[in-house]
């Protein structure tokens, strides 16, 4: 089940939680990040390729080009059994920024975004038929857990695609990891 969690950012342990879609989206807009749900144009099969996922969302993604004239879309997969999870979580794990605004849609699994603005903490358990957008310049960050399983849809106006600009602070550091976030709010 989809959730938000609201933290002032120098407290974690205080939380507003929502879990009403509608909420969600309206907290969310509320800092300029698009949330929506997304269902496919047809079946797909679990072992699903990136073209056949593409074309089950094309409708929903030309939306999204036609708007924002995105140049890239790609789908990354990652599961427990993937040989460079550990590397790909830690990389997603420190507070950075981009120069462009991110948008990912999940076919499967889960994954959690940190958004830090407006000296809060919205903390969003995505999960699938969730799309979630990350306006330019805002400090973010992500955790796909331990043991990811994920399949997520990468829209990019680049096309150099992800680009990261580390902040160098720690507050990813204070905020809970995907498993204790799990195991407190899901």
């Amino acid at each position: 089940m989809t959730v938000l969690t609201i933290h002032p950012e120098n407290d974690p342990a205080q939380a507003e939680v929502v879990r009403n879609y509608e909420d969600i989206a309206e907290k969310l807009w509320g800092i300029g990040v698009l949330f929506e749900r997304w269902t496919a144009d047809c079946a797909l099969q679990p072992a699903a390729d990136q073209d056949s996922v593409i074309a089950a969302y094309r409708r929903s993604i030309d939306r999204l080009i036609n708007r924002y004239e995105f140049r890239t879309v790609d789908v990354i997969n990652v599961n427990p059994d993937h040989p460079d999870r550990v590397a790909l979580r830690k990389k997603f794990l420190d507070e950075h920024t981009h120069d462009e605004f991110e948008v990912r849609f999940f076919v499967e699994g889960r994954g959690i975004f940190y958004l830090h603005s407006q000296e809060k903490v919205y903390i969003v358990l995505c999960e699938q038929g969730d799309l979630i957008s990350v306006p330019d310049l805002t400090r973010h960050w992500f955790d796909m857990g331990e043991c990811p399983s994920l399949k997520v849809i990468r829209l990019f106006t680049s096309p150099e695609g992800w680009v990261a600009r580390f902040t160098g602070d720690r507050i990813a550091d204070l905020f809970p990891k995907f498993e204790d976030f799990m195991a407190r709010y899901a």
